[in-house]
């Protein structure tokens, strides 16, 4: 069955908080004549205005976003218009991002690491209605089975960023900077994850990270 796209172009609000990254995901999507980017957003509070003034087809978001992440940012703009298509486009290959942006309720999730031209493979299946999962997202929500994943679901999606940068090394003030927000914010995050995994020291930590497929390398 051929998918029905629209006649005029596709529309694209790209968010990241990284102006040169969102240019370079400009130039890529632009250079199909059906697609056209509309605006952009460095923040939470941006995407939401620009969502909400735009209307795009297509929402590209990243998690990554300093203060409110990107899956909150997800939720709150299918709070206010059901319809829209937000595909995630992050740096985090583990599945359980994947996972929870679906169910937050993403028309797709494609990582970084993805060859260029997926992108725009991506905003097409999105907005011709079908969901799209990258080939190495795929292989890796296929592959999950793990008994910490049950105590996983009760993370936050900010708690899993702090839990993925502390167990790559960060201390809590580096985690701060990296997620742009305080470092006590970060500490309180951190007694939360232990509490809610169980985990009495960092090595605990470490484990159950591991098991979540966290602490690989960006």
């Amino acid at each position: 069955m051929t998918d029905v796209l629209p006649r005029r172009p596709v529309t694209v609000l790209l968010v990241d908080d990284h102006a040169v990254v969102r240019e370079g995901y400009r130039r890529l999507l632009e250079q199909d004549a059906s697609v056209r980017v509309v605006g952009e957003a460095a923040s939470s509070a941006e995407a939401l205005r620009r969502e909400s003034e735009l209307q795009p087809d297509v929402t590209v978001l990243d998690i990554a976003l300093p203060g409110v992440s990107g899956i909150e940012t997800l939720r709150r703009i299918l709070a206010r218009r059901p319809d829209a298509r937000v595909l995630i486009f992050s740096m985090y290959q583990d599945g359980i991002y994947a996972q929870r942006a679906l169910e937050a309720g993403a028309s797709g999730y494609l990582s970084k690491a993805s060859a260029p031209e997926r992108l725009v493979e991506a905003v097409r299946a999105v907005v011709a209605g079908r969901r799209y999962l990258s080939p190495d997202i795929e292989r890796t929500l296929a592959a999950r089975a793990s008994p910490a994943l049950e105590l996983a679901q009760s993370l936050s999606a900010r708690e899993l960023e702090v839990l993925r940068l502390l167990t790559q090394g960060c201390d809590v003030a580096e985690a701060a900077q990296r997620l742009g927000v305080s470092a006590k914010t970060v500490a309180n995050h951190q007694t939360s994850i232990r509490q809610k995994l169980g985990a009495t020291n960092a090595l605990q930590l470490m484990l159950v990270a591991r098991e979540l497929g966290l602490t690989v390398g960006d």
